[in-house]
């Protein structure tokens, strides 16, 4: 079935595939401790300018690619992004890996500030509610999101691609995971399944991803909705219920500080007492996408014209990679999305869901414990079983996307995973922890903070092209003076403008 469709997909369509990245980084001083500066005035407006933001912190960049034709491509922007970021934070370092450097007390870790205009304001208090609801130090970790898109595809196929990448995507938990540690500080005050390494950092001895598992981006609250991806009915239709069914525990934290007076983000502790504030909330490992225009709420943008595109929310920063990424990984994600895409992908039901859901927690805690076993599809079945029957189905996408693009480069990214399933020291979970054993005497902080400072003179080294750096530059300007535009163009009081994006009838019932 999988070779029928194959041949019968255009090579036209395969060549039409695009990719795109946003990547979070921390910064951090030289020493590994998080940065208290504020966002570098040099980079421009973090709420207007299109390729550098930031996340949850005012510490923690995001870096945001254009969507491009190749990898590496889409590479090479990652990469001047970077450079031009490096120049403009003087001796700060961008952590290069997931799981936060040394964080101090939770309130002294700074929420984003977007200005003073209503959306602006907007994402500073849907910060203050996350802080409220999950705390600030889970908020800090990082990672990379891959946006993909391929012509051709309407939702009913980027929905059955959804479907298959949950049931499958804890193999990108064992690959690519790279965060099997942390620093102590991470879960200060906080009961853990942790063991110490030594003191001050954290592990799990047979953990792939730290970040995607229970200490990671998880939410209790987040468990009882149970989101279909049958089609963009259904999903839209659970969403939705996350988004206006108040839930008690957050309503108890309410809109704004007791006894506050005016309308500033500080006074304000969240957006709403709803389960999730706004879509971006929910914490799923891929969600269909749509770009929205100015004001539009996501969730209408997909009802009113349908998926544009999946983002992959899983990937953790690459540590040994300057930019937390590589070619090749970005290929390998080409060839996984075309076999989730390609192969048959059953309608899910609440039962599927919670089972795929213990794999991936599963392989993120324990992935590469000797004998370890997943279930639901097909059955139990031993992870490197699995791991293999999925890699094999892979080999054929690999070779007809190289038939239809030239070259052997998606053969030899598949060939490498192939190559570290069957040695799992390969996997960058256990090459992380012998190289802080053996480089750091086990410290997580230390490993890190030098892996940083490496990628740091790297890129620094690396001649930026000049037309690249004005590029930035102007952008820099031209973000901080729209910037300024939105702020004079803004009528409502924050209080108006708040209630009239949270309408349920924005949502395009």
């Amino acid at each position: 079935m999988l070779q029928d469709r194959l041949r019968a997909l255009p090579r036209e369509q395969l060549r039409g595939m695009r990719r795109g990245i946003e990547k979070e980084s921390l910064r951090t001083q030289p020493d590994g401790a998080l940065a208290q500066t504020p966002h570098a005035a040099a980079l421009g407006s973090a709420l207007a300018h299109p390729h550098i933001t930031t996340d949850f912190s005012e510490s923690q960049l995001e870096l945001i690619t254009g969507v491009h034709d190749s990898a590496e491509v889409c590479l090479q922007e990652l990469t001047h992004i970077h450079q031009f970021v490096l120049r403009a934070i003087g001796d700060e370092l961008m952590w290069v890996g997931s799981m936060p450097c040394g964080l101090p007390a939770e309130q002294e870790i700074p929420i984003g500030r977007y200005g003073t205009s209503n959306i602006g304001r907007a994402k500073t208090v849907y910060r203050n509610g996350l802080s409220w609801r999950y705390g600030r130090r889970m908020q800090a970790i990082s990672g990379i999101h891959y946006n993909w898109s391929m012509p051709g595809l309407g939702n009913t196929e980027y929905f059955s691609l959804i479907r298959n990448f949950r049931r499958h995507g804890w193999l990108l938990f064992y690959l690519f995971g790279a965060s099997p540690a942390v620093c102590s500080s991470f879960v200060a005050g906080r009961r853990h399944p942790l063991k110490e390494l030594r003191p001050g950092t954290l592990h799990l001895p047979h953990a792939t991803s730290l970040r995607m598992g229970r200490l990671g981006y998880q939410s209790d609250a987040q468990s009882s909705l149970v989101v279909s991806c049958n089609d963009l009915l259904a999903y839209g239709k659970t969403l939705q219920q996350g988004l206006t069914r108040v839930y008690p525990p957050y309503e108890k934290i309410g809109i704004s500080e007791p006894g506050a007076l005016g309308d500033g983000p500080e006074t304000y502790r969240q957006l709403s007492t709803t389960l999730l504030q706004i879509e971006n909330e929910f914490y799923g490992k891929i969600r269909p996408k749509r770009r929205i225009k100015p004001g539009e709420r996501p969730l209408h943008a997909l009802r009113e014209r349908g998926v544009e595109y999946v983002e992959v929310r899983l990937m953790d920063l690459d540590p040994f990679a300057p930019v937390g990424i590589t070619a090749p990984v970005m290929r390998f994600l080409d060839v996984f999305l075309l076999h989730c895409l390609l192969t048959d992908s059953p309608p899910d039901t609440p039962e599927d869901i919670a089972c795929e859901s213990r794999n991936q927690e599963t392989v993120a805690q324990r992935g590469r414990e000797p004998g370890l076993k997943l279930g639901c599809f097909p059955g139990d079945m031993g992870l490197r079983e699995w791991s293999g029957k999925l890699l094999a189905e892979c080999e054929p996408v690999a070779a007809a996307v190289d038939a239809a693009l030239g070259g052997n480069a998606y053969r030899e990214a598949h060939a490498k995973q192939v190559a570290v399933l069957r040695d799992p020291m390969l996997v960058p979970s256990a090459r992380v922890l012998v190289e802080m054993q053996r480089s750091h005497q086990g410290s997580y902080t230390d490993f890190i903070c030098g892996l940083s400072r490496k990628h740091r003179s790297t890129l620094m080294a690396q001649e930026i092209p000049r037309e690249e750096e004005e590029r930035f530059a102007r952008l820099a300007a031209e973000s901080l003076e729209k910037q300024k535009q939105i702020e004079a163009g803004d009528t409502l009081p924050f209080e108006e403008y708040r209630k009239k994006y949270l309408a349920v009838e924005r949502l395009g019932i």
